[in-house]
């Protein structure tokens, strides 16, 4: 497992109950991964780093959980090598690696998503602000951590954002508004075949309401009874597989995971972005449900056996995943502060903790170090009895300065959740398929547009 966050341990976590898998190795990993399996000092973004020690371990399979390491070629190193590796190649990749890359995918393979315009000019960035109105949605076209987004009604923020990225020596996408509730899909693909997985929900607003700046993720839940019926097998038909099959068309075919982040809106289901990994924290939470074992899953898609036939095992019941984040985070977060209480939350069997920014220090005692430190990940027979357990073994954990959401899944436990109409009914060419955001930032109408 290469990776060092929370991701990577949900995953540890799920492999090692997988009956299949004899031996785990993570690399760089972290204090919560060191406690249950090998782990290696490795930069995880250097291909020949990684490709050596998974020849020292003989590894039957490479998973490479975060987005930097896929984008900077390790899957490609690893595959030209003859290693079984579970995560797309540097150029599929760029589905998450830039913006305006997705935007021309979604475009060729007719996916509905939002109007936009890439642009690494200012006067551009102002012009697609004054067409699109608020709220005004800015996104740094390169990789940003899930921060380099900013959602705002206030127009000189807006702008700011694209400056300081455009500063960087960057480029940006700005987007219309999508409106609705979101949802996260994690669909597998072995370059021809996509198996989705359950959809979760997660909330990026630092604060309750989804009041804040966005984060890496405060918290997720699963399933989403909110839903409609068919909705996975409508995000498969008409944005996973267009999106897989474009991919493969281009010589580029996309082995691992899809992540697709959707909004239900009165236009129907539409993508907000795509990433090339599992995402954090909706893997703690839908691992945590997944029966069928992981590992040959992983396995399957890597070397092209996955059967789109065979149905997944998920238990009864729901997941609900807390974050809990360090003093000043998402800004720069404080480090060193020592963590308590771990072991009060493992008497419970249904609530756990997985560890994403930690470390022993000097003197051995567990210390913070990251934005996102803990997630503690519950379950219950509904959603009000895993958001008590976990919001139970939060309360367990000391760690100085720390913070999080109170209100994780509670609209969705409560019944608020509201799903626009056209949702519910969409069916194939519904909505509107986005625009296409070409090279001179200029934004070409849509078919329905056109049409219109």
């Amino acid at each position: 497992m290469v990776g060092p966050g929370g991701r990577e341990h949900a995953m540890i976590t799920s492999l090692l109950r997988d009956p299949h898998v004899s031996e785990v190795h993570a690399a760089p990993g972290n204090a919560g991964i060191a406690q249950d399996v090998p782990v290696h000092p490795l930069n995880a973004q250097d291909p020949e780093a990684v490709v050596a020690l998974a020849r020292e371990l003989s590894a039957d399979l490479v998973v490479v959980g975060p987005e930097a390491p896929l984008v900077a070629g390790v899957a490609d190193a690893l595959d030209a090598a003859g290693i079984p590796v579970f995560g797309p190649s540097r150029e599929a990749a760029r589905i998450e690696g830039s913006k305006s890359f997705a935007k021309e995918i979604m475009a060729a393979a007719g996916v509905p998503t939002a109007r936009a315009v890439a642009t690494s000019d200012m006067t551009q960035v102002r012009e697609a602000l004054e067409l699109f109105g608020a709220p005004h949605v800015v996104k740094d076209d390169g990789l940003a951590a899930g921060k380099g987004v900013v959602v705002t009604q206030d127009r000189d923020r807006a702008e700011a954002h694209a400056r300081e990225c455009l500063d960087a020596g960057g480029s940006v996408v700005v987007e219309e508004f999508l409106d609705g509730p979101e949802v996260s899909l994690f669909v597998l693909s072995d370059g021809e075949h996509v198996v989705p997985l359950q959809p979760a929900q997660d909330f990026k607003r630092v604060r309750d309401g989804d009041e804040g700046p966005n984060t890496g993720g405060m918290g997720a839940y699963t399933p989403l009874d909110w839903l409609p019926e068919d909705f996975t097998r409508e995000v498969v038909e008409r944005v996973a597989r267009p999106v897989v099959n474009e991919l493969r068309r281009r010589g580029t075919p996309f082995t691992g995971v899809l992540y697709c982040g959707l909004a239900l809106t009165p236009r129907g289901v539409q993508v907000i972005e795509f990433n090339a990994r599992f995402g954090d924290p909706e893997t703690q939470s839908v691992l945590a449900v997944l029966e069928t074992p992981l590992g040959q899953l992983l396995l399957d898609a890597a070397q092209g056996r996955l059967s789109e036939d065979r149905p997944l095992e998920w238990a009864q019941g729901s997941s609900v995943t807390i974050v809990l984040a360090a003093h000043n985070y998402p800004g720069a977060p404080r480090k060193g502060d020592v963590i308590s209480g771990l072991e009060d939350v493992s008497q419970d069997p249904d609530t756990w903790v997985i560890h994403a920014g930690t470390e022993r220090d000097d003197a051995g005692h567990l210390v913070s170090a990251g934005g996102r430190v803990l997630a503690v990940v519950s379950r219950g027979a509904d959603l009000r009895e895993a958001r008590e357990r976990g919001y139970r073994g939060v309360g367990r954990i000391t760690l100085d300065g720390s913070h999080y959401r109170t209100d994780i899944a509670l609209a969705a436990a409560e019944g608020r959740v509201t799903v626009p109409a056209s949702s519910k009914t969409a069916g194939p060419g519904s909505e509107d398929p986005g625009a296409v955001a070409d090279p001179d930032g200029r934004t070409e109408p849509s078919t329905a547009e056109e049409q219109a």
